[in-house]
Formats: structure tokens, sequence, C-alpha cells
């Protein structure tokens, strides 16, 4: 068992998990270092899958994907589906420990959000697909009586691109219905985190999953495991969470042999908050949405847009909301503000930083660095910031930061606040506030996203499409929508 200290201070090995076992890797395994993102110290040596891991991972689930899984039905593979959940959970102070030690995410987050979300992944999948139904038509023909109905059926090997953000929760998101499908997966989690995806091969295996239908390879993108998988002639269908341009590559790669993709891609979400709103309320859901997990959330608010006459008033408010968060020890309860991922991510953000500065913007609070003390003082810590000021053409408040950051502008009507909510390349989510019935219609109604919270903020019931419009991606997951992407409708016609 992984335990709060080794997380931190020790390292482990994480290695491929391919055919229901820990890959037997030769000695000249390329091996990456990982480091905690709280004190910048080596914690774990990742072994790289070549081609050859990559090839034997794919054909084991290929393997998989023609044996008895596929043609399990739907009550056997729902039954095994909640075993996994029941596993993590069993496992859950290990579960935690590893995500903890990739991300630097605080306990307070990571025990209530990542773990017990991607337990529940399996669960509301396994039921989904219990209770999935297909259209059936009883029709006329010149010749009598025709029955038209619908097969689902498994597109066989998926590979599964994941994200560094909510490691476990949005891996599991994705094979949770891959699986309940009947499909095979082939797993790259992000080169920063891929310690949960790894210890959820051991879950699978003792739950008793198939030997090849769950593999997880290690690497990175380009020229790494990543393109690996996504090249691979056997993968029949490709899912993605990450950035945009990641995304275009893997539209590239998906298009040789006309293979399926879901992608779900960047964001600059916006907040539209009117005077009339739950004040308190607003500015509370406004907090979370730009700074939970130091900002590195693709459905985080960058762009709060505050009507005018509370505009002074909100400001000062997230002012002192954001100065009054905790940054400390992830282990600590009492820690609201981790670290970022890693010390290039935080170069990134603060180059943003920078030029908010060089573009004029009124630096409300934040813009730098965090000083920590002792073992933290190695870590990717960064202020939580807050501007105004800019113009709707700046870089800052265009493009895609993910950090602690939003930029705040005046509105005084809502036909201008959706304007500026919809000048973006993105569209993946928004958030509006206001006691007007027909003023949150109209607004939900008229901003580019693909989803749109009314008075409130990451509200999800799990059966409801999720994804983004424009560059924030293609297709939508949750419910039957995750089944539409994993599998294939088969029409049947019988002439009677």
């Amino acid at each position: 068992m992984i335990s709060e200290h080794l997380a931190a201070t020790e390292i482990r090995r994480v290695a491929n998990f391919i055919d229901g076992q820990y890959y037997k890797s030769g000695p000249g395994t390329k091996t990456f270092e990982l480091s905690y993102p709280a004190t910048g110290k080596v914690n774990a040596l990742v072994e790289e899958a070549d081609a050859v891991a990559v090839d034997a991972a794919v054909m084991s689930a290929r393997k998989a994907a023609r044996g008895p899984w596929p043609k399990m039905d739907a009550n056997t593979r729902a039954e095994l589906l909640y075993k996994v959940a029941a596993g993590i959970e069993a496992r859950f102070d290990e579960f935690l420990a590893a995500e903890i030690a990739d991300t630097g995410k605080p306990v307070s987050l990571a025990s209530h959000i990542d773990i017990p979300r991607g337990a529940a992944n399996f669960r509301v999948f396994a039921d989904i697909i219990r209770s999935a139904s297909t259209e059936a038509f009883q029709s006329l023909s010149p010749k009598g009586d025709v029955l038209n109905y619908s097969l689902r059926k498994p597109k066989g090997v998926v590979g599964v691109i994941c994200p560094w953000n909510l490691p476990l929760l949005l891996m599991t998101w994705k094979v949770a219905p891959a699986l309940a499908c009947g499909n095979a997966v082939v797993v790259k989690p992000s080169e920063e985190t891929p310690s949960t995806a790894t210890l959820l091969g051991e879950v699978m295996r003792d739950a008793g999953i198939p030997d090849g239908v769950y593999n997880v390879v290690h690497g990175f993108g380009g020229g790494s495991a990543g393109e690996l998988v996504t090249q691979h002639p056997e993968v029949d269908a490709i899912t993605f969470t990450g950035e945009t341009r990641t995304g275009e590559q893997i539209m590239r790669a998906a298009a040789k042999g006309v293979r399926d993709v879901s992608l779900e891609l960047g964001g600059k979400n916006p907040g539209v908050i009117f005077a009339d709103c739950r004040f308190d309320d607003a500015v509370d859901a406004a907090v979370r949405s730009v700074f939970v997990n130091c900002g590195q959330v693709c459905l985080q608010t960058e762009r709060l847009y505050v009507e005018r006459p509370i505009f002074d008033r909100f400001v000062a408010a997230m002012k002192s909301r954001a100065e009054g968060l905790v940054a400390g020890d992830p282990w600590d309860k009492a820690t609201t503000m981790g670290p970022m991922i890693s010390h290039k991510q935080r170069e990134k953000v603060l180059s943003y930083y920078a030029a908010a500065k060089t573009q004029g913007a009124e630096v409300i609070t934040g813009g730098n660095v965090i000083e920590m003390p002792g073992e933290f003082a190695g870590g990717a810590w960064i202020q939580p910031t807050i501007w105004t000021g800019l113009p709707e053409t700046s870089s800052v408040v265009r493009e895609e930061i993910f950090g602690p950051c939003a930029h705040i502008t005046p509105f005084d009507d809502a036909e201008e606040a959706a304007a500026m909510a919809n000048a973006t390349p993105y569209g993946l989510a928004s958030m509006v506030w206001t006691e007007n019935l027909t003023q949150a219609h109209k607004m939900a109604a008229e901003i580019e996203s693909g989803i749109c919270w009314v008075n409130s903020w990451f509200l999800r019931d799990l059966r409801t499409p999720f994804g983004g419009s424009k560059a924030s991606g293609i297709g939508r997951e949750g419910g039957l929508h995750s089944l539409e992407f994993y599998s294939e409708l088969c029409n049947v016609c019988i002439q009677l």
C-alpha cells in the first residue's frame, strides 16, 4: 500500500499493464522521471512503452475484443463493473495516495471528487447498459409485415488518451462506458499522471475482467506511446480529452482507416453575472470555478462578465476570497490551494501573468509565484490571480491559460454580455447567474457552449450529454450519448 509518506518522498516504479499483468520490460526499456508537484522532488520512474509494448497491448485488446467479453450479456458485464467500483473503494487509500503523488492536489479535493467519481463512473454505466434500449419499427411492405430493429455492437479496440488534471475521474469516464458496451481498451494516461490508471489494472484483474480487456501503456504524445496508439491500425476508435492542438493531431491520425473520434478539448469559458443574482452564491461559484484544482479544469471560468451595478463589489469579493485560499501540504486538510502539475505548466501560466501586465491589465491580486517554506520551496506553486481592464482582443482574454486566474469585465445589458461570451473560438462550458427566469433561458440558448450552468457550477447528472462545440471538441459523453460512441448500431430488417 502506498503510504502518505511514500507518495511524497520515495521513488516508485510505474510499469505498463498489458494482458492482465505488469509488462515484463527488457533491459533496454526507457524510463522517465516523475516529480511530486508540491516539492519538485522525483518520486517515481515510469517505464515508457515502445512500439513493441504498444503493439502487445493493442493485440491483447484485439484478442479480448474477439473473445467472450463482447458476447457476455449486459447484465454480466454490469455485475463485473460493479465489482470494479467496489475494488476502487476497497483500495481507496492507495488510489488517493497515487493521485496526490502525481498531481499534488489537496486531499480535501481528491478524496471527495476524484476517487469517489472514479468508482461511481463504473456503477453509472453499468446501470445504463442494463437499461439501454434500441428502436424497433413494424411496418407494411407489398409482401406483408416488416420488422426493423437495432442491435448495439461494440466497436472493438478503443484507444483512450487521458489528461493529467483529473486523471482517474476522466479516464474512468471513458473506460467505463467502453467496457459496458463490450469493447477492450488501450489506455494512454498522461505522462504526468500514470499511477491511478496502472493501479486500476490490478483492480480490473481482481474483479474478474478478462485479460486484455484493459491495458495501460505509458509515455508521451508525438514519437511515443500516444502517437503509437492513435496510429495503430488495430485501434478501431479513439477518445481523447486534452488541448485542442493535440486533438487536431489525433483527428489526422484517425483519418487513416476512417476511425471514429470523440474529442473533449480546450475552453475559455465565460461566466455571466447579472445584478439581480444571489450575490454570495454567485461569488462562491465563481471562486470555485476559477481556482479549484489550481485552475487546472477544462470547465474552469477564465472570463467573468459582471453587470456594472455590482461590478466593483464583485471584484472586491473575488479579491478577498482569492487571498483567503490556503496553499500548503496537499495532505493537510486545511489546504485549499495545491500546486500546478509541473514547473513547465507554471511557466506557461506565468507567461500569461507577464503578458497581462504588458497589455495594461489592472492586477487585482496575485500575478506571481508563491514562495513556500521548507520542503515545498521547490514545488510548482503559483498565486491565484485576478485582472480587470483588458480589451476582449487581449491574448489573456482570448487564449486558454489553464491556471488559477480570471479576467473580470463589466457589461451593461444582456446582448453585450452574450456577444462577449461568444467572442471566442471555444465553446465548452458557461455559467449564468440571474434570478430572472426568462433572462436565464434566453442566455442559456444564446451562449455557444456545450453546457450552460444556471445559478450553479460543476453540477453534473452523469446521464446528460457533455462535450464542447467549436474548437472545444466533437461528440458528447454521458449516459446514452456515451453508448452512441462506444457502440455501433446495426439495423436488422426482417420480412415477416
